[in-house]
């Protein structure tokens, strides 16, 4: 599982609407292979998904 940390957060993401840079997530959900984020943009009340999808097939060539 992909580690989601405080301090490994993606931070400053602009706004899908308005652009202005949203300080972190108000929420993240980790699975197996992927994060996703919520994001609320307090300038334009917008809010919007991000989905990190992770390549677990570099996982498997490391361990092997």
């Amino acid at each position: 599982m992909t580690a989601t940390g405080l301090s490994e957060l993606p931070r400053k993401n602009p706004c899908a609407q308005c652009g202005k840079p949203i300080a972190m997530p108000e929420w993240v959900e980790a699975s197996d292979g992927r994060v996703t984020y919520l994001w609320h943009c307090w300038a334009c009340d917008y809010r919007f998904e991000a989905i990190a999808i992770f390549d677990n097939r570099q996982d498997e060539q490391i361990a092997a």
